[in-house]
Formats: C-alpha cells, sequence, structure tokens
C-alpha cells in the first residue's frame, strides 16, 4: 500500500492543503511532507518534498477573532521586495500560503561577524521600509497598554508590585509623540526565530504581526536581539539611516525600546498567566543576563519552563525601567505570540 504523505496533515485541513498544493505546484507529485517546529502563531506548518525542491507549507488553526487581517498582504510585499520568502499561493480567506523553504545556517557564521550582520539588518529594515505600506492595525503604545493592563489583571502580582511600570508607562505615552503620516511598513516581531540566514543572505518569516507603525518600532526590537555591543548598534543605525543619528531621534528611539521591552515583558507574563494558577509575587528581582544564561546552562532554568518565562518577564520589566540591555529571546524561548484587539490579548502557541 502506497502510504499516502497528507495522513500527517490533520484530517479537517487536508482539503486546503491539497487545494493550496496543487494550486502552488501543479501536477508536481508530492514527495514528501513533515511538520516544521517551533512555530509559535498557532498555525500548522509543514515541509513539503516535490520535484526535487522544499516549499513550506503554512494553514492557519482556528482563527483568532482579534488577529491582525493585514499578515498575508503585508507577507506578499515583502516576499515581492525579497525580504520574505518566495510565495507560490497565499489564499488569505482559507489561512493558507505555500512559499520556498530556506535552509538555514546559524546567525553566528554571518560572515564578517555581529557588525556585519548588524549591517545587513539596517539595510534590511531600510528596504522593508520603503515597500508599499502595509495596512493599519493599532498604534503601538495603545496596543502595549493594552497588554499591560491584562498582565496587572492576570493575579501574577500582588497589589502594588506593578505600580511604578505603570506610571512609568504612563509617562512614556504623554512624552511619546509620533505622526501616523509617517509609518512605514513593519514587521513588528524581529526576534532570532524570525530571522533566517541562508548562507548567503538574510530572510524574515512569520509576518502574522506585521502592520504599519512607527519605523522605530522594528528598529528597537532590531537593536535588543541582534547588537551586542554600541559598535554593532551604531552599524546597525547608520546602515538603516544612511548617517549617523542625531539626538533627538535618539531620544525618541529610547522611548521605543522602552515600550517595547514593556511589550515582550507582557508576552511572557500572559503566557505564565494562561497555565497552572500560581501564588501572587510580591517581588521584581531579576538575574543579570550572565546569571540567566549560566542558569540555562546549569539546568537551572529550562528554556520551556513557567518559571523561565517568568524571570525573563522580570528581566525584560527591568530593562524596561532602567533602560539597561534586555536578555533577548532566542528560540525555544521566545515561543508565545500575542494576538492583541480591542477586548484582551489572546495567547496563543
Amino acid at each position: 500500500m502506497v502510504k499516502d504523505c497528507f495522513a500527517i496533515i490533520p484530517a479537517a485541513l487536508r482539503g486546503s492543503a491539497r487545494t493550496a498544493l496543487w494550486a502552488a505546484l501543479g501536477s508536481t507529485p508530492i514527495d514528501a511532507i513533515a511538520p516544521l517546529l517551533g512555530g509559535v502563531s498557532g498555525a500548522f506548518v509543514f515541509r513539503i518534498e516535490a520535484g526535487g525542491r522544499a516549499y513550506v507549507l503554512r494553514i492557519e488553526g482556528t482563527p483568532s477573532p482579534l488577529r491582525n487581517p493585514h499578515q498575508y498582504a503585508s507577507m506578499q510585499i515583502a516576499a515581492e521586495a525579497g525580504i520574505a520568502p518566495r510565495l507560490h499561493h497565499v489564499d488569505e480567506n482559507a489561512g493558507v500560503a505555500v512559499m520556498d523553504f530556506i535552509n538555514q545556517c546559524a546567525l553566528e557564521t554571518y560572515p564578517g561577524g555581529p557588525p556585519a550582520l548588524a549591517q545587513a539588518l539596517g539595510t534590511m529594515l531600510k528596504r522593508l521600509q520603503a515597500t508599499p505600506t502595509f495596512g493599519h492595525f493599532m498604534d503601538y503604545p495603545n496596543m502595549v497598554a493594552r497588554l499591560w493592563v491584562h498582565v496587572c489583571k492576570t493575579g501574577l502580582f500582588a497589589p502594588g508590585v506593578l505600580d511604578a511600570h505603570t506610571r512609568r508607562l504612563a509617562d512614556i505615552r504623554e512624552a511619546y509623540v509620533w505622526n501616523s503620516a509617517g509609518s512605514v511598513s513593519s514587521h513588528n516581531d524581529i526576534l532570532p526565530r524570525n530571522l533566517l540566514f541562508d548562507g548567503a543572505r538574510l530572510w524574515l518569516i512569520d509576518w502574522e504581526g506585521a502592520s504599519r507603525n512607527d519605523p522605530l518600532v522594528d528598529m528597537a526590537t532590531t537593536l535588543d536581539n541582534f547588537a551586542a555591543s554600541p559598535e554593532s548598534e551604531e552599524a546597525l543605525l547608520r546602515a538603516w539611516l544612511g548617517h549617523t543619528p542625531g539626538q533627538g531621534l535618539r531620544d525618541r528611539l529610547a522611548l521605543v525600546r522602552a515600550l517595547t521591552r514593556l511589550f515582550y515583558a507582557g508576552v511572557q507574563f500572559s503566557a505564565v498567566a494562561a497555565g497552572p494558577r500560581r501564588a501572587p509575587d510580591t517581588e521584581l528581582a531579576a538575574p543579570t543576563l550572565a546569571e540567566f544564561r549560566q542558569a540555562l546552562r546549569d539546568g537551572g532554568l529550562s528554556p520551556e519552563a513557567p518559571e523561565t518565562r517568568h524571570v525573563l518577564g522580570k528581566m525584560y520589566l527591568a530593562a524596561f525601567f532602567t533602560g539597561d540591555k534586555p536578555p533577548g529571546l532566542p528560540p525555544p524561548i521566545s515561543a508565545f505570540r500575542l494576538n492583541v484587539g480591542p477586548e484582551a490579548p489572546a495567547v496563543t502557541e
């Protein structure tokens, strides 16, 4: 008996999978289908082998009512610009996309090391922000504030513990000034899990959060995740701008970096709150980055444990408050995403 390659796909999604692959590949025989692990959007993702080539089939699970409606249009624009992998088929209504599979090399092998990687990322951001502007989803400060209100209501922390952070958020929102007419196409989640290096060039994947935004949001997350030294930060900023930034831009960037850090703190705390109930925490002490990495190496913290996410959330809170460097979110620690809409954030995995 010939094994049906599609048997690995959940029965309810097989029809959509067959339709999408036929639209993308025509009569090319499907040689193998295998699940791809590590996605965090709630979608089903598979590697497809057909005609001597590899593709990615992505099928949404049950769509959240809070989902970003612009993800597919944004992904198409990015693919046409050579920033996202080439698309072979997209059906927004069915929540299905077929794209090239990218063979990954470790980012640590990028020629020229961290400064060259930072410069390449600055150039990539410049190209992304020059594309036709993505659709509007939600103003970023409002998104962060909604998420923070949710965190404060989870009961993860005892009353009063987060009050100083709530006040600081209010101060930042008052100081933050942005003319939305200057919004640009933004990925909005530039983390190590979403950046691929194929040995020759970089690609951005996972466009579920993409929308128009303040250009400093993508820059803030890129700096925090990929520019470990002041030299790399300057290389990234110059490649993006074409010149050294002035003090006014640096001041605004500091505000936006605080917002992105609070957002990722909220992502981690929301993930913890979605699990078993725990006693309210009464303190916010966080380890240093060196201590955190040592705990992961020694096994004192497990990447997938809720306690690790709770610690990470505290580290991001500390970075939000002090301006110090946050820990970054290497996979698989970063494996949670939020859909934040008008009612409340919904964590999906």
